[in-house]
């Protein structure tokens, strides 16, 4: 999964990373950034 690391400026393929459920019910992925180790997210579509 790609996301865009704050840190680095940069879109990164994710590592670690994990579904989540967002509190309104909404997917996401969360994981740690390849380089820097910076936490990312990235919220999916609704389908």
């Amino acid at each position: 999964m790609e996301a865009y690391c704050v840190k680095c400026k940069a879109k990164k393929e994710m590592q670690e990373a994990q579904e989540v459920t967002m509190k309104n019910g909404r997917k996401a992925m969360k994981g740690k950034c390849p380089d820097c180790g910076t936490s990312m997210f990235r919220i999916m579509g609704n389908k």
